[in-house]
């Protein structure tokens, strides 16, 4: 048996922020397509917020590339099928059904309290062809990339700094195709989100200080630009569009690499009980992500009114975003302690 990586804590860092930006999707997801049936300052908190927190997911791959491709250690592919990609699989599988279960309950994305076991079943059919619920959509991608990694190890351990530098500039080029939708043909998922992997590798086996301010400028131009643009496009066009807003496009790659060196150069600097806390939502990180959308369910639903309980989304976006993640935090190491439930919460 292989012993477990020692922690670093500029990863746990990494998952700690991410964590964070994904529940604040969430939270604020019922008003992204509200443009001109709210005040514009409440669409603005919802949408400006989600401008610059789409590089959560980048990050989690970033952070997947970045381990898992830097052992040094024999590959053995039955310690990776079972303790490696069962990680993953077998909590995805697990809340695919629970989640189909739940959506039983729904009517138009409200909680009905009247479940329906047609559609449970229709829901749990479908599940091969589409998510459950929203945030599974990760796993349709993530795992497979799980097996494009015991091909990247060898190459990247062969490969000469140059020919990385191309593949990644390669990749760079691509992204900003996807983005301004040229071409198709090389822009499948497997292959986009494949760079993530390559790039937290990249970042994570060399000193990135001297580009620093490099990352920084380009980071915060890209966070502008998703903030301004999105703004922009809605003036001009009366409605919410998601221009800004890909996971597979160059803006989002470089602010998720701006990140990734930020949290490299200063996350060492965190202390006490700060750290402490950093250390304890990365470590249960995978199983909020799990569970936060049940905790959503009566928030999203505007007519219950818990927006409006902060009387503005600027206060009440982050305050949801925190409630539901504590909520979600502590539902996880609940079900860590239970033998038959842990394994839903990795």
């Amino acid at each position: 048996m292989q012993a477990a990586r020692p922690s670093i804590f500029y990863i746990d860092f990494l998952r700690f922020i991410a964590a964070i930006a994904v529940v604040s999707i969430h939270v604020l997801g019922p008003f992204r397509y509200l443009y001109g049936e709210i005040p514009d300052s409440e669409w603005l908190a919802a949408a400006g917020t989600n401008s610059v927190t789409r590089w959560a997911v980048p990050v989690f791959m970033m952070i997947s590339g970045a381990l898992l491709l830097s052992s040094n250690k024999v590959f053995e592919w039955r310690y990776y099928l079972t303790k490696r990609v069962s990680k993953v699989v077998i909590p995805f599988i697990a809340w695919t059904i629970i989640y189909a279960l739940v959506g039983g309950f729904m009517l138009d994305a409200i909680y009905s309290g009247d479940w329906q076991s047609d559609k449970a079943l229709e829901i749990l059919t479908n599940s091969p062809l589409e998510p459950v619920w929203y945030h599974l959509w990760f796993f349709y991608d993530f795992i497979p990339l799980y097996f494009v990694i015991p091909f990247l190890l060898p190459l990247l351990k062969q490969a000469k700094p140059d020919h990385i530098k191309l593949a990644l500039a390669c990749w760079l080029v691509l992204l900003t195709m996807h983005w301004l939708k040229v071409g198709d043909v090389l822009q499948q998922n497997l292959v986009l989100y494949t760079g993530y992997l390559v790039s937290g590798w990249y970042l994570f086996n060399r000193d990135n200080r001297p580009q620093l301010k490099l990352w920084i400028i380009a980071g915060v131009a890209m966070l502008l630009l998703n903030f301004i643009g999105t703004w922009y496009l809605a003036l001009e066009e009366g409605k919410y569009r998601s221009l800004f807003m890909g996971y597979k496009t160059l803006n989002t790659a470089v602010i998720a690499g701006m990140l990734f060196v930020l949290a490299q150069t200063y996350a060492e600097r965190i202390q006490g009980k700060c750290r402490a806390l950093v250390s304890l939502i990365s470590t249960y990180s995978l199983g909020i992500y799990l569970i936060h959308p049940l905790w959503l369910i009566p928030v999203r639903n505007l007519s219950n009114g818990y927006y409006d309980a902060f009387m503005t989304n600027w206060i009440a976006i982050p305050m949801l975003t925190i409630i539901a993640l504590v909520l979600s935090l502590f539902s996880t190491m609940l079900l860590v302690k239970i033998p038959l439930l842990k394994r839903l919460v990795p």
